[in-house]
């Protein structure tokens, strides 16, 4: 599979990012009880999987066919199924699933309310979801971020289809805020190499290629300490708050009650 620099990559991704996406999964898991689960936005499966236990069964899903393809092929054998839809319009029946998940997907909608509606509609009436995005000020510039949410945005949106929302903030440890704030500085150096903003001129595709490609250069090149668990940054360090201000790395919503 190649290296975006967004689809989270076991030895590639930075330990730091990849104990962010586990650690939401792992707040997830705490909340989530037996039934169907749905994750939406599965990508590898490798944090989905933690999901197919005895009396829960496990779908995942991913816009991509070989994505969808891969994960099944990798924990196939755990539990996992995988189907290959669109986030703002799933081919599942409504009312199908007693947990949904969306973990870092919603920012990537232009129009992130019609997947909020698709995850209401498969949601059981008695059912949980789960959403978890970036907070909006503490995001870095990123071209398949299109949507991002203030705390009170994500609110006001999701009580439209949900009767009852929790909003928390997904944050971290100094090591990890510091972290975090290093990998800002290398993005701001990067950007001052293009003064007149040419990037958001050019064709989206050609956005998206440019920061792919920057990525996996920077990747490379300056995070040799910071993969394959050398920087010894888990998803120990992150943790679930009921405060949020404009440093929380995350946030993490819980939604009951489908409007419908």
């Amino acid at each position: 599979m190649k290296l975006t620099g967004e689809r989270p990559m076991q030895g590639q991704t930075p330990d730091s990012l990849l104990a962010l996406h586990a650690a939401g999964y792992r707040e997830v898991r705490a909340r989530a009880g037996d039934g169907r689960f749905l994750d939406v936005g599965c990508g590898l499966g490798d944090e989905s999987v933690g999901f197919a236990a005895a009396g829960r069964t496990l779908v995942g899903v991913d816009y991509d066919p070989a994505t969808a393809a891969s994960a099944v092929k990798v924990h196939g054998g755990e539990g996992m199924r995988a189907v290959c839809s669109d986030g703002s319009l799933l081919g599942l029946r409504t009312g199908t699933f007693d947990h949904v998940c969306s973990s870092h997907l919603i920012e990537h909608f232009t129009e992130p309310e019609y997947h909020v509606t698709e995850v209401a509609r498969v949601l059981a009436d008695d059912g949980r979801a789960f959403f978890l995005t970036p907070n909006a000020p503490a995001d870095f510039e990123n071209p398949y971020h299109v949507y991002l949410f203030e705390p009170e945005d994500l609110r006001s949106m999701l009580e439209r289809h949900f009767e009852h929302v929790e909003l928390y903030g997904l944050d971290g440890s100094p090591r990890v805020k510091e972290d975090f704030e290093t990998r800002r500085a290398m993005a701001e150096k990067l950007l001052k190499l293009d003064p007149l903003g040419i990037r958001h001129k050019l064709p989206r595709s050609a956005f998206v290629w440019l920061h792919a490609t920057g990525r996996r250069f920077a990747y490379r090149f300056t995070n040799t300490d910071q993969v394959g668990g050398q920087s010894g940054i888990t998803a120990e360090e992150f943790f679930v708050s009921e405060s949020i201000d404009p440093s929380t790395l995350v946030l993490f919503a819980v939604c009951e009650r489908p409007r419908r």
